[in-house]
């Protein structure tokens, strides 16, 4: 990738970045029913976003809809899809193989957005030699030697909160650039690592909140 565009990526609003996915999923919809070309009305419509905000975020991308007619959806789909990462490969490790980080191994679907998760991580000796899904898992002990091997730059971190800073500091000093955190825990990195929170409790505050609010 060109260094100018980058530089266009990292300009990209984050609440857009989190937009775009949406508009994606509806276009893939559309692909499958046959549909040529699609309005940023139309994608307005189905996930309640004004049609100018639609616009304006699918103007970060490499594509120009036609006037009274949209966009094209292939096209719109392939931009979308490589402006967004998801058609260049990521090797990831995972930390943590308990419930939620057995299920991502579990999840092949996130290979289709780009994301290998290629190995798991724990400190269970039982687990140790195992596999999930065909994702072999280690000890957290072997994670420089298998870094060595394959070169991971993403962990996904599904370990217990109170390791989740431990972990992350273990990682980065191994050559880990991102971190895909999914402990309520905000970790503290270098200015040079990325880092995305996802955190299910916090979604799961909101919604109970707005439940709340309802039933007032």
């Amino acid at each position: 990738m060109a260094r100018e565009e980058v530089k266009a990526i990292q300009k990209v609003p984050e609440p857009t970045l989190r937009r775009l996915p949406w508009y994606l999923a509806i276009i893939k919809l559309l692909q499958g029913k046959g549909e040529a070309v699609v309005s940023s009305t139309q994608i307005a419509k189905e996930i309640n976003v004004d049609a100018s905000q639609v616009a304006k975020d699918l103007s970060y991308v490499n594509v120009a809809g036609k006037t009274r007619v949209g966009y094209e959806v292939n096209e719109l789909a392939d931009e979308l899809n490589d402006f967004l990462g998801f058609t260049a490969p990521h090797k990831a490790f995972l930390f943590g193989v308990g419930s939620l980080g057995a299920a991502l191994l579990q999840d092949s679907g996130l290979r289709q957005y780009g994301l290998n998760i290629v190995a798991g991580f724990d400190v269970k000796p039982e687990l140790d030699g195992t596999s999930i899904n065909g994702i072999p898992v280690y000890h957290l002990r072997d994670f420089a030697k298998r870094q060595k091997e394959i070169g991971a730059t993403i962990g996904v971190i599904t370990v217990p909160v109170d390791k989740a800073q431990e972990v992350a500091d273990y990682i980065i000093a191994g050559g880990i650039k991102g971190l895909w955190n999914f402990t309520p825990f905000r970790i503290r990195v270098p200015e040079d690592i990325v880092v995305q929170n996802t955190s299910m409790y916090a979604h799961l505050a909101v919604m109970f909140n707005r439940l709340n609010s309802i039933n007032l």
